[in-house]
């Protein structure tokens, strides 16, 4: 069983920057690859970005792509996901999530995951 704890969101003005933290329970964490995800009022819970558990590999939406910079620190069970450049469209609520995969399974789509925070709220004014 893991429990994600999101933190770090809030209200910043467009071009500014948030740094979001996933913390984790339990001693197993250094072997779940982490992704985050967020839902905007109305819209349908997207893919933001992930690291695979194994090597360390990052994955990125289109749309957050050389903005948004994924990591973990796994002596502190921690994700985060740092946010730069912010535009008004990045306002959702964000979700960590935690996955106990292996090999190359997909890590954008939700359904790979086993454990979900319960969000943190990102708003950017224009």
């Amino acid at each position: 069983q893991v429990q994600l704890v999101e933190s770090g969101g809030g209200l910043v003005q467009a071009g500014g920057s948030l740094r979001l933290s996933c913390a984790a329970s339990g001693r197993t964490f250094r072997y779940y690859s982490m992704g985050w995800f967020r839902q905007a009022p109305g819209k349908e819970r997207e893919f933001v970005a992930a690291i695979r558990w194994s090597d360390g590999t990052t994955y990125y939406a289109d749309s957050v792509k050389d903005r948004f910079t994924i990591s973990r620190n796994d002596a502190r069970n921690t994700e985060y996901l740092q946010m730069n450049s912010l535009k008004p469209e990045d306002t959702a609520v964000y979700y960590c999530a935690a996955a106990l995969v292996f090999g190359t399974t997909p890590l954008d789509a939700d359904k790979a995951y086993d454990y979900w925070g319960q969000g943190t709220q990102v708003t950017v004014s224009s």
